[in-house]
Parts: structure tokens; sequence; C-alpha cells
């Protein structure tokens, strides 16, 4: 095992460790040259506020933020009982390896959140090894994770990114144990946020119980204590509108289909892919409950959803004298009102806070009073108005008051995007009259793009309020290698080193999981460290616990791979536009020879109704490092592969290094393939048309040989959620349509948003892309052969109905994988790439 510097974080104790026990011994422990920091919440009661927030400073804020994580937590020995049942499903062979202690009056931790790992001596056989203590069951099962990682060599993440390495564990009776007293590690900030509000659709929608419970239990190992729970509400306002006098079929065409719920619940969309049926009601409000009494007993607190404006249209003869507006079209080919235009009521109309009442009381009926931090986006949703300062602020009181009054301890969690995705709009004194609407301490907000553009930088901390420092990463599920592991590693202690700094936690606000493993395990790292991490070293413990053993050619791949897929730095967010899985729509009129070469980047117009990008015509695929140093780390990866080829980690690692590698080389073939036909050489155009299409069924059958890639499970979960044949038909149509064409279209008009939740999935491409492209191609082949323009339309009027079909179609795919990766990847290596 190689040497490494990576800083391992602590606070200042006689009991802190300084030296990695055996057989790490290479993953250094120094204690942070700097004095302990205050617990950040008293430092912020501390630290001087902005004069215009300085009235609202105070006792309250510290209280506030207190209140969401004190009382309503789950006893000691409840907890100690979930973290236990942590270590029993990852674990079971060292169920009894362990003892979970909380510490409930700050004996340990003091006034801060921290975890402390040492050994248990005197310990009978087959008794406990290594005792962790902390505050909550959370800190107990991250102090679990940080154990097995650095003095066992374990992994652990997302079952589709290849699971957990665990065989380097020990047998009970014989784990590492802990030198000098105790290793006691502390948060920096208070919380660890997770989700995005639009990940609910991209990637829990079809789940169960059995995978929420595995996805808890990855939270609580990766320390996450603030999670968004938005499964289920539909339930709940379908019993908060009736009170209202709004009826079943009126919610029919509010609510959408379970893969669109995310942009119904902005205000995007009503009734698309609908109506839900009671039976999905039923089931996701009684999932909710046990995910959220999961996420209890372990400590957590869930952030649950507020009342944002958004109200059926019903409500407009219900309430004639309400003050409801009808909102501007959302990425719609025509405006048809079946979908089109959803109503929202001004939080100014005294039903708003009403409404908004009604709906928190209507959640603490169903679950009890769990929390008191609530998540609203409503002018993510609409723009105000006026851009009158007075006028916002009202808004923003008004928005409070309805959580207030239906919990007088609410917290409002707020998402930032708005601040960057119409940043024309909100100018400091459009922001302070929101940030300042109410009491400081009484809001949060998600600094969402801090990883590439952090807003808190130039909003003077937010203008004094509590903000959290977030990673978004991925758009729309994407399947695309991609991250900032410099910006990871340093920007969060940056902003909490700052000057008035009124950071109180991080999180990761990804629109799709399952993918990145790397990124997400260093992300939830930040919440434990409060050193600068050196990604370098860091990757060679990260490499040798991933794939369970120390590698030369695997630390020189990774060591590449950080230098150029990781180390984005170019400011773009990263969209998976590559031409396989987002074939232009546009006519080859529209090239020109010089274009076809210029180098390729992102260029795309933001909506700012849409967390994303829409491309304004030719997608242009981001690529912001060497191609050819990305193929030499796959060389590396190739020549591992003997040693290394029962690993599933190793396996899905080489399979999606494999497929970045030939995706990026189709997007060149695709660019020669439209310069041939504008030099009218037909040749040239068969010829790389060919290889085009040849490319996509390689990765194909590539993707077919790693379980993690196949489109077959997303379709078979979605069907089997369904109680009859009608909802199976649903369900299907949803899963199908939001990976492909997503909205809707005409005869002659693809969705605006088609392929934005593109999947590089085996199934998909033969199905789906392959037949695209393949129609594009021969059309374009057929009108240079002819001397005649390229029929766009009726290209458009073939696949538009190919697509219809396919989107309803029934025929089945595979759930399980064929061939072998690594033999696969090498012949596909040696085709392309020698």
């Amino acid at each position: 095992m190689q040497s490494s510097s990576s800083e391992m974080p602590h606070a200042c104790s006689c009991e802190d460790q300084r030296t990695e026990p055996e057989p790490l011994a290479g993953f250094a422990m120094r204690p942070p040259p700097s004095p302990p920091l205050l617990p950040l919440l008293l430092l912020l009661l501390l630290l001087p506020s902005p004069p215009a927030a300085a009235a609202a400073a105070g006792p309250a804020s510290l209280e506030a933020l207190r209140a969401a994580a004190g009382r309503r937590a789950a006893s000691p020995a409840t907890q100690e009982r979930a973290a236990a049942g942590v270590l029993r499903r990852l674990l079971p062979s060292h169920a009894l390896s362990f003892r979970f202690q909380i510490d409930p009056k700050g004996g340990v931790c003091g006034d801060s959140s921290c975890f402390r790992i040492s050994n248990v001596d005197g310990s009978s056989k087959g008794g406990a090894e290594i005792l962790i203590q902390g505050n909550t069951a959370v800190e107990l099962a991250s102090g679990l994770h940080w154990y097995l990682k650095y003095w066992c060599g374990v992994h652990i993440s997302w079952d589709k990114t290849g699971g957990a390495q665990l065989a380097s564990v020990p047998s009970p009776g014989s784990l590492p144990r802990v030198k000098e007293t105790a290793v006691k590690v502390e948060r920096p900030v208070p919380w660890n946020y997770y989700q995005n509000v639009v990940t609910s659709s991209y990637s829990f929608v079809w789940w169960d119980w059995r995978r929420w419970e595995k996805e808890i239990d990855w939270m609580a190992l990766q320390g996450i204590n603030l999670p968004l729970a938005f499964t289920g509400q539909e339930a709940v306002w379908q019993k908060v509108f009736k009170s209202f006098n709004v009826t079943d079929r009126d919610l029919d065409d509010f609510f959408g289909g379970p893969a669109f719920l995310a942009w119904a619940r902005m205000g995007n969309l009503h009734a698309w892919g609908g109506p839900l049926s009671q039976n999905w009601l039923d089931q996701q409000l009684a999932l909710q409950k046990k995910i959220l009494s999961r996420m209890i007993e372990l400590g957590m607190v869930p952030v649950l959803p507020s009342f944002s404006g958004n109200v059926p249209v019903a409500c407009k003869k219900l309430f004639p004298s309400a003050s409801i507006t009808r909102l501007g079209e959302w990425n719609t080919v025509d405006g048809n009102p079946r979908w089109c235009c959803t109503y929202i009521l001004d939080p100014s109309d005294a039903l708003f806070i009403d409404v908004g009442q009604a709906f928190i009381k209507q959640q603490m009926k169903e679950y009890g009073d769990i929390t008191s931090i609530y998540n609203c986006d409503t002018f993510n949703e609409n723009t105000p108005p006026t851009n009158e300062p007075a006028y916002i602020s009202s808004l923003g009181s008004a928005i409070y008051q309805a959580m207030s009054r239906g919990n007088k301890d609410a917290v409002w969690l707020m998402q930032g995007w708005l601040f960057y995705s119409d940043a024309a709009f909100w100018k400091e004194s459009q922001m302070k009259a929101l940030l300042h609407s109410v009491p400081i301490g009484k809001m949060m907000v998600l600094d969402l793009f801090a990883d590439v553009k952090p807003i808190w930088q130039t909003s003077s901390q937010f203008y004094g309020v509590p903000y959290i420092w977030c990673m978004l990463h991925n758009f729309g599920g994407n399947i695309e290698m991609y991250g900032v592991l410099d910006s990871i590693s340093s920007g969060p202690i940056d902003a909490r080193r700052s000057y008035n700094s009124t950071m109180v936690g991080v999180g990761m606000c990804m629109e799709g999981i399952e993918h990145n493993p790397v990124v997400y395990e260093l992300m939830s790292e930040m919440a434990f460290r409060s050193q600068k991490v050196e990604v370098e070293d860091w990757l060679k413990s990260y490499s040798y616990r991933r794939y369970g053993q120390s590698n030369v050619e695997i630390q020189k791949a990774w060591a590449i791979l950080y230098h150029t897929i990781y180390n984005c730095t170019d400011g773009i967010a990263d969209h998976n536009k590559d031409y396989i899985v987002e074939f232009p729509d546009i006519s080859p009129s529209s090239f020109s020879s010089q274009y076809s070469k210029r180098k390729i980047i992102s260029h795309v117009r933001k909506h700012p109704r849409f967390l994303g990008e829409v491309s304004a015509s030719l997608p242009q695929p981001h690529l912001w490092y060497s191609t050819e140093e990305a193929v030499k780390s796959l060389e590396l990866f190739l020549k591992a592969g003997n040693g290394l080829s029962e690993s599933l980690t190793y396996r899905y690692d080489l399979v999606d290094l494999t497929r970045q590698s030939l995706s990026k080389l189709a997007n060149k073939v695709y660019l020669d393939a439209m310069d041939s036909y504008q030099k009218r050489d037909s040749s040239g155009l068969n010829f790389h048309t060919k290889k085009f299409l040849e490319l996509i069924m390689d990765i194909e059958t590539l993707l077919a040989s790693d379980d993690n890639f196949l489109l077959g499970p997303w379709l078979e979960t979605a069907k089997s959620l369904a109680m009859t044949e009608d909802e199976r038909k649903q369900y299907e149509w949803n899963a199908r349509t939001q990976v492909t064409m997503w909205y809707d279209d005409t005869k002659t008009e693809q969705s605006k948003l088609h392929d934005y939740a593109n999947k590089f999935w085996s199934g998909l491409l033969k199905s789906y892309y392959h037949p695209r492209a393949s129609k594009y191609f021969t059309r374009l082949s057929r009108s240079l052969q002819e001397n005649r323009s390229f029929q766009l339309e009726e290209w458009r009027r073939d696949w538009i109905s190919y697509s219809n079909e396919w989107q309803s179609g029934k025929e089945l795919y595979p759930v399980k994988a064929t061939g072998d990766a690594l033999a696969i990847s090498r012949s596909l290596f040696a085709k392309y790439f020698r």
C-alpha cells in the first residue's frame, strides 16, 4: 500500500490518535494545524452581522436551528439499535464486533456533533472489539464507516456503482486496534444535506422499501443528517385540497404521473403522465411513513415539503376573489392546455396562509411532530411580478407565516438556484428583501451550485443568512464521468473559513444518483473534514479501498483521471449531450465544414424554471479534458484487469471508462460524417455513418456486460409497483418516456426536452438510439445520392412516430448482464484506440 498524506480531521483532544493503525498504516492522521473552532452555531451569534440583518440576529438564531434537531430526536436506546441495524445489514458477520453508545449529555462531543472510536478492552471471545460513541445514530454510523474505511480498507458505494468492497475486513476477533486511547472526529459544520427536489423523480420514483432501506443506510454511513423527504406528499395534498372542496377529478388534472411528479410539484406542468391512482397515493404514503420512521430512528432531521402556491385550476372557481395567476408555458411544443400552464396562488393572498398551514398540520397528523425544517421554492417557479423590495419582502414573510402557523418552530429551507438562474432579477436589493423577510435563523439557503458557481462569494454570505455549501454535479440523471474534485476538496473549507462566514453545512444536490462514486465519497467526507484534502494522495487510498488491493497501474490511471475527467475547471454545468444519446434534431444545411471542426464545447441557454439547460439548436457535447490522456488511463485499467477481474467495483469503473472513451470518439465520428456530407463526399459519409452506428452497437455490447448499465431493471421496477394492468401500462410508459422524449411532441416536432434524461443503458442503445441515428443517416445518404435537400420534416415524422410507439411498447429487456466485461473492453480498445 502506497503512503498517503491525506489529512484526517480531529478534535483537539488529548485522547486523539495521531497515527493510523495497521493494516493501513500509510494513511497519515495529522492533527489540524489551527486551534479548534467554536461550534459553528454558537460562532454565528458571535460574528458581526451585516447591517440589514443585525436587528434580526440574536439568540433566536441559535435556538431555531437547535430546535430542529433537539427535542424531536429518538431516544438513545432507539438510536443505538438503529446504528446496530445498519451494521447488521452491511456486515452481518461482524454484528457483535462493535458496540454503539449515544452520548446524550455531551460528555464525549460537548456542544458539537462528533463520533469517537476506541477499543473495547477485556472483551470476551466473540464480543465487541470496537466502541463507537456519538451524539446521534448518524454519527455512530459515520464512525463505523470511518473505522471500516481507514482501519480495514473498506469501500461503500451504491450497488449500481459496484456496491461495497468488504473483503478486506479481518474476521471477528481480529479487527485492528485503535492506537493510543481513542480517535474523535468532529463535524466542522452541523448539517450534511442530501437530495435535489427532482431526485425523487429521476432516481427514487420506482423504489420500494427494500431499496429505500439501503439508501437510508448509505445516507447514515455517509453522515447525512438533513435529507429531503418528499415521497408520498400527493396523498397529503389530496386530503388538504379536499378540505377546500377540490374533487378527485380536479386532482386528476393537477398531479403529474409518477415519473413527472417533481415538475408537477414545482408548477412546471400538470397531468402529464397521470392521473395518479388511489393505489399509488396510498402506497407512497405508507412508504413515506417507513422512510421517516427510519430517518428519525437514526437521528436524522427530515426536510418536509411546504406550500409554494401551486394549486389546481379548480381553485379559481372555488375562490373567485383569490389572487390566482395562470403561469406561462414551460417547455411545451404547442402550449397544449392538457398539461401546460399551471396556476399559482399569490403568497400575499390570505388563502395562501390557510392552505399552507393546513398542509403543515396534515403532515404533522400523518407523521407526527418530527421536524421543523421545510422546503419551499416559490420563486424558482415564478419570478415576482415586480422587483420592488417591499413587495418581495411581504411575499417572503407570507410564505414563512404559512409555515410557522402550522409549526411554530418552522425553519424555511430554500434552494438558492434562483439567484444564479435568474441573476438579472435577483440583484442585491431583491435578494436582501427575500432573505431578510424572515428572522435570521428561521431560514437556511442551499448554495445549490457552489461547486461551480458559488453564490456566497457574491452575496456577502447571503447577507447574513445561514447557508449550506452544496455540490450539484449531475443533471437529468445522465451517465457521464465528470467531477470537480479540487473544488470539492477545498471549496467548503474556504467558505467556512471566510470572513463573516454563515455556512452551516455541506450538501449533495444532484438531480440523479448512482454514478461517479469517487465524487460522492469525497463530498461526503467533507462533512467531517476541517482541512483541505490532498486529492492525489486521497485517491491512492480510495483506489486501494475501492478494489480491495494496491495496484500500480490503477494508481497511475487514477492520477490521470484526477487531472482530466475529474478536474473540470471551465465553469460549465455538465449535462451529457454526446451525440449518441442526444442526437441532433437539425438539418445538415445548418452545418459548415469549418463549424464541424471547431472544438466541441457546451453552449446552452438556461431556462429559469428548470434545473439544468435546454439546448438551443445543435447539442454541443461538453469536453473539458484531453481524450488522449483519458484513453491512457483506460489502457492502464486494462493492464490491471487480470488481478482485478472478479471485483465488481473494478468492472463498473472499467465499463464506465470504456463507455466514455468510445462515446467521445463517436462525437468526432458524427462531425466527420457531417463534414463529408457538406463536401458531397458519399463514400466518406458512408464510412463515418457505418462507424458511428457500429460504435453504438459496440457500446451496447459493452454495457450489457454489467448489471448496472441495463434498461431492464428501470422498466421492471416501475411495473413491479403496479397493482392493476392499467397501472402497469401507465408506469411503464412513464419510465420509458422520461428517459427518451420526456415531454409532449407533435407529429413533426420533438419534445423540447427530448433526451434531457438520457441514459447509457444497454437496451436503450440498441432499440432507441441506434434506430434514430440509422433513420437519420439513411435519409442523409439518400439525399446525397438523389442530389436533393435533406427532408428534415420527413425524418422527424418517421422518428417521432417510432419514438411514440417505443414509449408505449411492452417488449422485455434483460435484467442480468451477459458477456465478459474485461474481454469486451480489451477487444474494443484494440479495435478503436490502437
